[in-house]
C-alpha cells in the first residue's frame, strides 16, 4: 500500500464544542482533561524519545569532542512534535538539529529524498508548508521503541523479571510488530470551508476526543467543530437536521438501535455511495458492531464505539467470600444475596431501573438472557437473524414465557439492590459501584473510566468483566451498544468527499488506539484489541475480544427497527409500574405487548 493510500485510511477525531448546545453527561468530576492526563496517554514511544534526548544531552556534556547527529536530533523533534500535535516548520526543524543552518538544511533535504519526511502546504499559494514524519519514519520509531526496551533488559539487571508466557506473548517482539503506529497526517489538508462539523453524543469516549482536538486537527489539516448532546437531545437534533435543505453537519453519531428508523426516514447516506468500503477494512471490526450499522444488508455507518453491556464484579470481595463470578441468573441472585449488606452500606447489585428508556433497555437485555429477542426474529446459528428486518414483517414478543421469567428475575433483583434503584439509570448505576457501595453492576464498558481511572476508587484494579449471566433457555451474551458515525443524506455534495476522508480517519485503528490511550474503554476493531499497549491499559479489551471470538457479542437484543425506541420506552414504563407494585408481572407484560403491537401496526398501515 502506498504512503498516500495509507494516510487516507488513518484515523482522527472530533471535538466537543462548548456552550449552551453542549449538553453532556458529566462523569462526577472525571473531566476530559483528567482522562487526557492518565498514565495510558504517555505512550512508550514518547518515553523512548525522552530517554534518547536526555542520553544525547548527557553525551554532549561528557565528551568534549562530541558531534551532534542532525538526523537523529531532527527525528526526535519531529516525532515528539507529531505525537504532541505541535506544528513543525522548516525553521523549527533546522533549529533542533544542533548544527549550522546550511548543514541542517541539507540534511532536511536528504531526509525528504529518503522518504522520511513529508511536507504539507499551509496556505493556498503553497509558499509555506509544515513538516511531518512519514509512515516510514513512524514505523521505524515504533520498532526502535520495542528494541530499546529489550536491549535495556538484556544489558541491565532488573528486580522484576518477566518470564511468564502471557507477558511474553503480549510484550514480545512478535506482538511489538503488531503495534498500531501513531496517527499520520493526510497528504493534503481537507478542503472543507468552515472545518469539519460533527454531531455526537456527550459520553466519555467523545469527551476524550475533545481533549485530543489539536492532534486531530493537525492530522486532518482542518478545524473541527463538534456539538455534543444527551441521548434524547441527540435524537431530536438528527431529526431536525434532516429537515434542513442542506445538513449543518458533515458527520453524525447514531445510536445503533436508531439505524433502521433513520434509514427508513431517508436521513442517512449509504456508505457505499460516499466511499469505497475497502478503505474501512470491514473485516477488522467486531462482527456484531459492524452488522449493527447495517439496514437491509447495506452499511449506513462506521462503528465508532462498540461497548457491550457486561457484568462488573469486585474480584477482591468475591475472593474474600470464596465466590466465583456468576454464569447463570440463579447464581447471580445467590451471590448478590451473600454480598448484600445494607447495614455496612454495601448492596449486592446495581442496574438500570429508572422509568422509561433506562428500564426498557434492561428488560430487552434480560429477555435476551433468557434466550428470546423482543421481536419474532428467525433463529440462526449463534443467535437470531437481523439481516432481513427491512424486508419482512415482524411482531413484538413481550408477553411470553421468557418475558415472564425476565420480569420475575428483575423483581427478584430488587431484594439485593440499593433503596434508590427505581431512579437508577446509566451513570447512576456505576457511580456507587466506583465508590465501593456495590458488589456487582450491569454496565457498558464505556463507563469503566469511572473507576479504572479514579485512584481513590476501591473498584480500581479489582474489577472483573463477564458476559450477562443467562437464565433457562439462554446462553452467555454481551449485548452490544455504542455509536456508529454516519454521513447525513442531505450533506452538500461539494463536502461529501472530504467528509468521507474525515470519517475514515475518525474510525481508523490509529484513532481508536489514541482514544484508548487517553481514557476511552470502547473499541470496535480486532486489530486495536490485539495491540500490546491497548491490552496493558485495561483488562476490558482482552475480555471483550474473547467474547467477540466466542460469538457472545450480539446486537439482536435491541434490533434496530424503526419502532425500537418506542418499544423500549413502553417496556420501561409498564415494568416500572410492576417494580413499584402497581401491576403484577403478567399485567405489565400484557399491557406492554398491546402497546407495542399498536405501534408496529400503526407504522405498517
Amino acid at each position: 500500500m502506498s504512503s498516500s493510500k495509507r494516510a487516507r485510511s488513518k484515523g482522527g477525531k472530533s471535538v466537543r464544542r462548548k456552550g449552551k448546545e453542549a449538553e453532556v453527561y458529566h462523569m462526577g468530576g472525571l473531566s476530559a482533561q483528567t482522562l487526557a492526563s492518565s498514565p495510558q496517554a504517555k505512550t512508550e514511544i514518547l518515553q523512548a524519545i525522552s530517554f534518547l534526548k536526555d542520553f544525547d544531552d548527557e553525551l554532549e556534556d561528557v565528551v568534549d569532542v562530541y558531534a551532534p547527529n542532525p538526523y537523529f536530533r531532527m527525528s526526535l523533534h519531529l516525532i515528539r512534535s507529531h505525537l504532541e500535535a505541535k506544528t513543525v516548520t522548516p525553521t523549527s526543524l533546522i533549529g533542533a538539529a544542533g548544527v549550522p543552518y546550511a548543514t541542517a538544511a541539507r540534511r532536511v533535504k536528504e531526509m525528504i529524498a529518503a522518504g522520511l519526511v513529508e511536507q504539507r502546504p499551509r496556505t493556498l499559494t503553497g509558499k509555506t508548508f509544515s513538516i511531518h514524519p512519514s509512515d516510514k519514519l513512524l514505523e521505524s520509531w515504533m520498532q526502535l521503541t520495542g528494541r530499546l526496551k529489550r536491549l535495556a533488559q538484556k544489558n541491565f539487571e532488573f528486580s522484576e523479571k518477566r518470564s511468564d508466557a502471557s507477558d511474553y506473548y503480549y510484550g514480545s517482539s512478535y506482538m511489538a510488530a503488531r503495534s498500531i503506529p501513531p496517527l499520520q497526517v493526510l497528504p493534503e489538508p481537507l478542503k472543507l470551508p468552515g472545518g469539519v462539523r460533527v454531531l455526537v453524543h456527550g459520553d466519555p469516549t467523545f469527551m476524550v476526543m475533545d481533549a485530543l482536538k489539536r492532534q486531530f486537527e493537525q492530522a486532518l489539516g482542518a478545524q473541527i467543530h463538534q456539538r455534543a448532546f444527551s441521548i434524547d437531545r441527540l435524537h431530536e437534533e438528527v431529526l431536525r437536521n434532516a429537515e434542513r435543505k442542506s445538513s449543518r453537519y458533515d458527520i453524525i453519531a447514531v445510536d445503533l438501535p436508531w439505524i433502521g428508523e433513520f434509514v427508513e426516514k431517508g436521513i442517512l447516506m449509504p456508505l457505499d455511495e460516499a466511499l469505497d468500503l475497502n478503505r474501512l477494512d470491514p473485516a477488522d471490526f467486531h462482527t456484531a458492531g459492524w452488522k449493527a450499522a447495517h439496514w437491509g444488508r447495506r452499511a449506513y455507518g462506521v462503528p465508532a464505539q462498540t461497548t457491550p453491556e457486561l457484568l462488573f464484579y469486585r474480584k477482591d470481595l468475591f475472593a474474600e467470600a470464596g465466590l466465583k463470578p456468576p454464569t447463570t441468573t440463579g447464581e447471580l441472585l445467590d451471590v448478590a444475596r451473600q454480598l448484600h449488606d445494607p447495614a455496612q452500606g454495601r448492596y449486592g447489585i446495581a442496574w438500570n431501573a429508572a422509568r422509561g428508556t433506562a428500564l426498557g433497555h434492561t428488560f430487552l437485555m434480560t429477555l435476551a438472557d433468557f434466550g428470546q429477542p423482543v421481536l419474532d426474529l428467525p433463529r440462526v446459528a449463534g443467535g437470531f437473524d437481523t439481516d432481513h428486518l427491512g424486508s419482512r414483517p415482524y411482531r413484538a414478543l413481550i408477553d411470553t414465557d421468557a418475558g415472564l421469567a425476565a420480569a420475575e428475575y428483575l423483581m427478584a433483583l430488587l431484594d439485593y439492590s440499593p433503596p434508590y434503584i427505581l431512579s437508577m439509570s446509566w451513570y447512576e448505576r456505576v457511580r456507587p459501584y466506583a465508590a465501593g457501595q456495590i458488589a456487582m453492576a450491569y454496565g457498558y464498558t464505556l463507563l469503566a473510566p469511572y473507576f479504572e481511572l479514579d485512584p481513590g476508587s476501591p473498584a480500581r484494579g479489582q474489577t472483573g468483566y463477564v458476559p450477562h449471566p443467562f437464565g433457562p433457555g439462554g446462553s452467555p451474551i454481551a449485548p452490544v451498544g455504542g455509536y456508529a458515525m454516519a454521513i447525513p443524506a442531505n450533506i452538500a455534495p461539494e463536502r461529501l468527499a472530504a467528509a468521507a476522508d474525515a470519517l475514515i480517519m475518525f474510525t481508523s485503528p490509529e484513532a481508536q488506539k489514541l482514544y484508548i490511550q487517553n481514557g476511552s474503554r470502547t473499541n470496535p476493531r480486532y486489530s486495536v484489541s490485539a495491540d500490546p499497549e491497548v491490552r496493558r491499559s485495561s483488562p476490558i479489551f482482552e475480555a471483550v475480544d474473547g467474547m467477540s471470538w466466542r460469538d457472545e457479542l450480539q446486537f439482536w437484543p435491541r434490533p434496530p427497527v424503526p419502532e425500537i425506541s418506542d418499544i423500549i420506552r413502553i417496556c420501561g414504563e409498564e415494568l416500572h409500574d410492576m417494580l413499584r407494585g402497581l401491576l403484577s408481572p403478567k399485567q405489565a407484560l400484557r399491557k406492554a405487548q398491546a402497546r407495542a403491537d399498536a405501534i408496529i401496526k400503526q407504522n405498517s398501515d
